[in-house]
């Protein structure tokens, strides 16, 4: 039984995963003087063109989720923008004790993400993709 939910299990699946990416992305587009500040906050280095990379990937990679084009690429982008995001922005070892688990949820929440991506780029799509309508 499960054998026949493992195409529609992957459509949802990626769905479910570009609705982290997509809003994130999308919300960057009219706060991003706040984005900017945000990542200069944290002290990484030019952070305009870290915003608009940002933003890139996550618009694009969470529209290629959707669609199921180029998935496995945009899954492996995706991971990796997460787990540079999740080291910078969640570094809950840097807290105080009594302030570490809020940072700490954020940041193995983003690594379970990064799992997820990285076993999208594994597996693929499935059928209710675009991919899978290009292999044909």
């Amino acid at each position: 039984m499960l054998n026949a939910l493992q195409n529609p299990f992957a459509l949802v699946g990626r769905w479910l995963l570009a609705a982290l990416f997509l809003p994130a992305g999308i919300a960057k587009i009219s706060g991003f003087a706040g984005t900017v500040g945000y990542i200069a906050s944290v002290g990484l280095p030019l952070p305009t063109v870290a915003a608009a990379i940002a933003l890139v990937v996550e618009v694009l990679g969470g529209l290629a989720l959707i669609l199921g084009f180029g998935t496995r690429v945009a899954a492996i982008v995706l991971a990796i923008f997460t787990l540079v995001a999740s080291v910078y922005f969640h570094p809950y070892w840097t807290a105080a004790a009594d302030q570490q688990m809020i940072p700490f949820l954020l940041f193995y929440k983003n690594i379970a993400v990064v799992g997820g991506l990285l076993i999208l780029a594994a597996f693929g799509a499935g059928a209710y993709s675009l991919d899978a309508k290009r292999a044909h």
